[in-house]
């Protein structure tokens, strides 16, 4: 009988040993993934085709714009502070293109932590959970959203091959370590089990912040 309880016992402290690790993994992996990338959210006014295609003329727009001030940014610190700099001329220029379309939405701009589902750029993804972005509200914001990246810029992808620039990745590949790399970027069975292991992890740790 006690040979049965110390094997329970030690069972339930691997258990509990491997729960810890995987824990600590999935939380400095996440952590380093979403500390080397800023990411941006556009929220069309609705799911009508037309505010739809609205949506779209204001994310080119913002892309183009963050791109031309933004090209040799090499850390998301940097990104951010031009980003923060130029708040209000992105304001201005998703407004523009709203005026411009022929509509009067309102466009409520705000740099935050916000949830982000699992996305795919080109041969490149990321893990569901909290990450640093611009999010851009327009009008009644109750359609559709657009996730992208804009440091590094992965939001520029060859759509024929589904393939980022070389720049890009080499950007992304500068800013994470190898683990965090890897993650993103490789696919097979190993790689793509501890990707699952990160968003089940990071799901559980979202769950108990807001409890």
């Amino acid at each position: 009988m006690k040979f049965f309880k110390r094997v329970f016992l030690l069972t339930i402290l691997f258990l509990c040993y491997t729960t810890i690790c995987a824990f600590s993994y999935s939380s400095a992996v996440f952590d380093d993934i979403s500390n080397s990338v800023f990411r941006l959210h556009i929220i069309a006014n609705s799911d009508s085709q037309e505010d739809q295609n609205l949506k779209l003329l204001v994310r080119d727009n913002v892309l183009n714009y963050m791109k031309e001030i933004a090209s040799d940014v090499s850390s998301k610190d940097e990104a951010i502070s031009i980003m923060e700099a130029h708040l209000d001329d992105f304001q201005s220029i998703a407004i523009s293109t709203i005026r411009n379309a022929g509509y009067d939405y309102d466009v409520n701009l705000s740099v935050g932590k916000f949830d982000f589902p699992t996305k795919t750029y080109g041969d490149i993804s990321l893990p569901s959970g909290m990450y640093d972005a611009l999010e851009i509200k327009i009008g009644d914001a109750a359609g559709q959203n657009w996730w992208c990246v804009m440091f590094p810029t992965l939001c520029f992808i060859d759509v024929s091959s589904g393939s980022l620039d070389d720049n890009s990745k080499a950007v992304l590949e500068e800013n994470l370590n190898e683990e965090g790399f890897d993650l993103v970027s490789e696919n097979n069975a190993e790689i793509n089990f501890k990707f699952k292991i990160v968003e089940f992890f990071e799901d559980i740790r979202l769950t108990l912040a807001e409890l």
